[in-house]
Parts: C-alpha cells; sequence; structure tokens
C-alpha cells in the first residue's frame, strides 16, 4: 500500500480531512489518539484505528435506535387488545417513526453541519431514549404512537450524523465497507426488531421492551459523548426551515391518504381532502426549494444522475425490503396460523444472510463496480418477492426461508454499492445534506412499501387472506423490477485510486 495513505498514529495522511475534537475554550484542535484507549497490542492485533473505533461507536448507538422500531409488528394484536384499540391505528406506531426517520433526516444533515454531528447526534439518541421511557407510560394507542414518534424523531438524528462520519473519515473508494456496515445497520436494525419482538413480548410483555431500550440509548449518548470526535462546523449554514415543513407535512398527507383510503373510501371526502393537501404541501415544497438561500434538496441535484439513480434505486428496493418485512409476518400468523415463535426462527433467514452478504459484498463490488452489483441485487430481489407470493395454505418453511433469503443476499449486495455511488458522487460541501437525503427516500420507500401492500392486501381481502397478501407482495416485484431497470444506467466508481494504493 502507499504509504501516504496509511492511518498513522496522530498524523493523518496528506489531503485527507480530519475529525477533530473541540477543546473548551481553546482554538487549537487535536487530533483523537483512538489507539491509546486500548492496550497497544490489542489494538494492532485488532486492527483498530481511530477511523474504524469511530465507525463502531456510531453504528452502535444507530443499531439501538433502529432495531426498536419495528419490534412490535409481529405483536400488534396482543398490544391492540391490551390498549382497547385496533391493529390498523397501532400499525401507525411502526409506519410513524419509520417516516419520522426518513422526513426529518435532511433536517439533522444541516444541523449536523452547523453545530457539529456529534452534538446532534448525542443529543438525539438522549432524546430517544426519553421518549421511549415515557412509551413504558402509554395509556392508550395515540398516546403510544406520539411517544414512539417522538422517540424516532430524536433518533432520527443518528442516521445522517453516522454516514457523515463515514464520509469524513474514508476516502471514496474506501467507503464500500465501511457503507456495508452502515447498510446493515439502517435496513439489519428494523429486520432485527421483528426476530426479537415476538419471543420478547410474549415473555416480558411489550412495555418491558422499552424500559430495557432507555438504559440502553442513555448510556449510548453517555459513551458518544466521550469517545466521539467532533466534526469540524461548516461557516455560514443556512438551515431550510420551511422546506422541512412543507416536505414532511405532504410525506405524512400522502400516506395517511393511501393508509385510510380503504378504511374511509377512497372517495371520500377525508380522503381527498387529505390528498390535495399533501399535493398543495409538495407544490409549497418546490417553490420553497427554488427561493431558498440554502435548500433542503437542491433542486439542480434531480438532473444529476448518477447522485439521484441510487437514492432512487434504493428506494425501490425499500419498497419490497420493507413492505414484506411487514407483510410476510401477518401473512404467516393471520393466514397460517404460525405462532409468533417459528415465525420469529424463519424471519431471522433474511436478517442473518443479510449480515452476512453486505460486508462480503464490498469486495465484490470493489472488483465489479456498483453497477453490477445493484443489477443483482434488484434481481435476486424480484425474485424474492415472486417467491412469497407463491406462499400458500400448506406451504412448508422452505419456500419461506428461501425467498426471505433472497431478499436478505440482495438488499446486502445492492445497498452497500448504492450508498458508496451517492457519498462518492456528493458535493463535498452538501455531504451531510446527500446523506440525509438517502437517508429521507429509502425511508420513504420503506413506508410506501408497507402502507401500500397493507392497503392491496384489505382491499383484496374477499378472495383470501393468503392470497390478498401475496398480491400485496406482487406490487413489491414491480418496484424491484423498475429498480432493476434503473440499476443498468449507473455509472460505476472510477477506481484506479484503489489500484494506484495497491500498486
Amino acid at each position: 500500500m502507499n504509504p501516504s495513505s496509511r492511518d498513522n498514529e496522530g498524523q493523518p495522511p496528506h489531503g485527507r480531512k480530519t475529525i477533530a475534537i473541540e477543546q473548551g475554550g481553546v482554538d487549537e484542535v487535536s487530533i483523537v489518539p483512538w489507539t491509546m484507549m486500548f492496550p497497544r497490542k490489542v489494538a494492532r492485533k485488532m486492527g483498530i484505528t481511530r477511523k474504524w473505533a469511530t465507525l463502531i461507536v456510531v453504528l452502535t448507538g444507530l443499531m439501538t435506535t433502529s432495531s426498536t422500531i419495528t419490534v412490535l409488528v409481529v405483536s400488534l394484536q396482543t398490544i391492540a387488545d391490551d390498549l382497547n384499540s385496533s391493529v390498523n391505528v397501532l400499525n401507525w406506531s411502526i409506519t410513524g417513526p419509520m417516516l419520522a426517520f426518513g422526513v426529518v433526516g435532511p433536517a439533522y444533515g444541516k444541523i449536523g453541519d452547523l453545530y457539529g454531528h456529534k452534538k446532534v447526534y448525542v443529543y438525539g439518541l438522549a432524546f430517544s431514549g426519553l421518549f421511549a421511557f415515557a412509551t413504558v407510560f402509554a395509556w392508550s394507542a395515540p398516546s403510544m404512537v406520539f411517544f414512539r414518534l417522538m422517540s424516532a424523531v430524536a433518533g432520527s438524528a443518528t442516521g445522517p450524523a453516522a454516514m457523515a462520519y463515514i464520509n469524513r473519515l474514508f476516502e471514496p473508494h474506501e467507503r464500500v465497507r465501511p457503507m456495508g456496515l452502515w447498510s446493515f445497520v439502517t435496513a439489519g436494525a428494523p429486520v432485527l426488531g421483528v426476530v426479537m419482538g415476538g419471543p420478547l413480548v410474549d415473555v416480558i410483555g411489550w412495555r418491558m421492551i422499552f424500559i430495557i431500550q432507555t438504559p440502553m440509548l442513555l448510556i449510548a449518548a453517555l459513551l458518544a459523548w466521550n469517545l466521539l470526535p467532533q466534526t469540524s462546523r461548516e461557516k455560514n449554514v443556512k438551515f431550510d426551515i420551511w422546506g422541512s415543513v412543507t416536505l414532511g407535512f405532504g410525506a405524512t398527507m400522502f400516506l395517511l391518504a393511501i393508509n385510510r383510503g380503504h378504511s374511509w373510501g377512497w372517495t371520500s371526502p377525508a380522503v381527498l381532502a387529505t390528498l390535495v393537501s399533501s399535493i398543495i404541501a409538495f407544490y409549497a415544497f418546490v417553490k420553497v426549494e427554488q427561493a431558498a438561500e440554502a435548500p433542503l434538496l437542491p433542486l439542480s441535484w434531480l438532473r444529476q444522475g448518477d447522485l439521484m439513480l441510487p437514492m432512487v434505486i434504493q428506494m425501490l428496493l425499500n419498497f419490497a425490503y420493507m413492505g414484506g418485512f411487514i407483510v410476510v409476518p401477518q401473512m404467516l400468523e393471520n393466514g397460517l396460523g404460525m405462532t409468533a415463535a417459528h415465525i420469529g426462527l424463519l424471519v431471522i433467514s433474511r436478517p442473518l444472510l443479510f449480515s452476512i452478504t453486505a460486508p462480503l459484498a464490498s469486495f465484490f463490488t470493489m472488483r465489479v463496480g456498483e453497477r453490477i452489483s445493484a443489477a443483482i441485487g434488484c434481481a435476486l430481489m424480484v425474485l424474492s418477492m415472486i417467491l412469497l407470493s407463491t406462499i400458500r395454505d400448506g406451504a412448508g418453511d422452505l419456500i419461506v426461508v428461501l425467498g426471505l433469503g433472497a431478499s436478505g443476499i440482495g438488499f446486502g449486495i445492492a445497498g452497500p454499492a448504492l450508498s458508496a455511488l451517492v457519498s462518492n458522487n456528493a458535493p463535498e460541501e452538501s455531504i451531510g445534506v446527500a446523506g440525509a437525503m438517502q437517508q429521507l427516500l429509502s425511508q420513504m420507500g420503506a413506508v410506501l412499501g408497507s402502507t401500500v401492500m397493507i392497503s392491496v392486501h384489505e382491499m383484496l381481502s374477499g378472495m383470501g387472506t393468503v392470497e390478498s397478501y401475496a398480491y400485496a407482495l406482487l406490487s413489491g416485484a414491480v418496484t424491484s423490477v423498475g429498480a432493476l431497470a434503473l440499476a443498468t444506467r449507473l455509472n460505476s466508481t472510477d477506481r484506479s485510486a484503489l489500484r494506484l494504493a495497491e500498486q
């Protein structure tokens, strides 16, 4: 390896952006000596460096906030009975936080650029823990949805902050591997929540989950405050408040209309008013962004295919991945009569294969390029949705595992490649905003997938429970085919810098 790219103790390579910690009342900054925090022999044997230690810290906090978003998926009926409500209402305790993670993300990207991503990350963890504790005392379905939503609003700060640390610590040709870990956490943690949720609710009850989560979040915030280096602050950063408000309101109204369309009636005044409100809000968002001094989403990005295509592809894949992740457990429980424990054992095949594939796929991507990796991942997602749609009464566990496993492997291959393309093509001065926009579109795809698939199931429920879920899953196959078509138009990152470093 070229010596200039070596991560020397206390001396960053020439030309690389450094992460610094602020000394109270002192103008000078110093580099965090990570390997001094561990015995030197252990650090050398484990390969712990500043940048990888920092990555471990930020991803641990992100995992803690993300995993409980979906921990209640398999147990919604149990909680609905406890709170004298319905599953349709409590679905918002899942889709609401998923939406919050995306909609609020761009704002946190800007705030992090302005005040430093360390502060945003730590405060996000801390307030997420406080609202998790409040969830323990939820007295009704609306109160539970509200506390879960506010916890997610705070916790969504961890996503853009983690992306910002990766982009500042790793050179473009190095980012595929850390992006593999980032993708595992952002996509794998919610799926792990499903696996753990059913057994945990059966054994300790749903309120105990948040009693356990609260100290985990607060401890993670304390560790991050003491261990994370501060990122440099950007000067003259402007915060687009009205852009955040109009985008968030428009997305919420649009998803509410889709979610309530079947129950309220697609031509009912309430649904039509909600749709019109969303259209007006999106129009206002465009006008605000055109006039904003520092827009939340620079509209010029929409004409940059190398930047927007990976985001759109990831959104379409997340439609299928997370939509199927919501629908499949319900199909297995309500359609096939499986127990929560049985479902958990089957569903674990997806995060298990994802966790194995995502880190390993980075080596493959660095050899063949992001376009081929993305195309292979999209093709496997299409296969997954088709396999899962063939499940009928009496189906064996094997077809379920194969279908779920194909989506885990597919997203594990495509996710890191798409994330790397976004970070490599984003302007350096807007790297935080680009990461936040990627999170927004990804979460929008996830919420759209779960909302649309549930709506398709409800509309077609008259033909049979399993059959209606099957058609819902086919909608995920359609979006995955669209993602595959777009993936063929991607331009892979130039790896010449990596090849020179290896010589």
